[in-house]
């Protein structure tokens, strides 16, 4: 493209430009200059003294973290949770969204659409009350295994370490089940409807529609975001695990961002709390670039 064409083009979409432009400054401003404080994970970094003229310390708080016990079970933690959660949690907002699409009846589709989407928007702190009173001795699922005699006495789901990875993923679909199917239900709409209706001139039924050109259709869209939850495997959050845990589940509990927080900025060690993200950080764009690399190999599918 030469210099007038690409002018023309850049004057063309300038107001696209102006629109994109705040969100380059924020994610400039709070995405890449941080980086900058990643030289803490080399130091050590003690408050009140310029970066400059902190004491360099090397690798040193990586080898205290890859010592330590407490690491690599926060690290089990975060990698089964992912796990379960990308298991369970990414295929329902896709078949949400194929049966959602099936609803010819508009005000009850979305009458359901909303009512999915509602979770959402409510706390954890909110959600984790609900869950910890529906599962308590006392609750509501208790009540109903005393009641068709499938248990003599309850059972202290929030205090049996078994459960706890259970009730983190189960809690988290729960809430954000309706919301992860928007994209989906976006790229369903950019489907040609020729194709749907020459598959019912053929005599293909809802079922076989829907298997052979309503997912086949979305496959790019769903691909993209599978590479995404792949890459953000290792960034679980804390949320839910910080309000869910008691003191009997703390050992499943603990994950890599409860351990930066508890000890690194919790204890003052700060550059043990840089380490540790700098390694999570990097792990992450480790498996991003794998996952892409292996889509791009197997499906011919990749997100860049």
């Amino acid at each position: 493209m030469n210099k007038s064409k690409l002018t023309k083009t850049l004057w063309k979409q300038r107001y696209l430009i102006l629109m994109i432009f705040p969100f380059i400054v924020w994610l400039i401003i709070f995405r890449y200059i941080p980086l900058w404080g990643w030289i803490m994970a080399f130091q050590d970094y003690r408050p009140g003294k310029p970066i400059w003229q902190q004491e360099w310390v090397g690798i040193r708080w990586f080898a205290e973290m890859f010592q330590d016990p407490d690491f690599y079970r926060a690290m089990r933690n975060t990698l089964i949770m992912s796990f379960m959660g990308l298991v369970f949690g990414f295929p329902l907002p896709i078949m949400l969204a194929l049966l959602l699409n099936e609803i010819k009846n508009i005000a009850f589709k979305r009458t359901i659409q909303t009512i999915s989407y509602l979770p959402h928007f409510v706390s954890w702190v909110v959600v984790a009350s609900l869950v910890s009173e529906i599962l308590s001795p006392s609750g509501v699922i208790n009540q109903i295994l005393q009641k068709f005699h499938l248990t003599k006495y309850p059972i202290m789901f929030m205090a049996e370490p078994r459960y706890f990875w259970w009730i983190v993923t189960f809690s988290d679909i729960w809430k954000e089940l309706g919301w992860n199917t928007i994209i989906y239900l976006a790229a369903i709409t950019s489907i040609n409807p020729e194709l749907y209706e020459a598959a019912t001139v053929d005599g293909a039924g809802r079922f076989r529609k829907m298997i052979s050109i309503t997912l086949p259709g979305i496959m790019p869209t769903v691909i993209v975001l599978l590479i995404l939850s792949i890459g953000n495997i290792i960034n679980i959050g804390f949320e839910r695990q910080f309000l869910l845990r008691t003191a009997a589940t703390r050992e499943v509990a603990d994950v890599i961002d409860l351990y930066i927080l508890s000890y690194g900025i919790g204890t003052g060690r700060y550059s043990f709390g840089t380490a540790a993200g700098v390694f999570k950080s990097v792990l992450s764009l480790t498996l991003l670039v794998f996952a892409n690399w292996f889509s791009k190999k197997t499906t011919g599918y990749r997100m860049m």
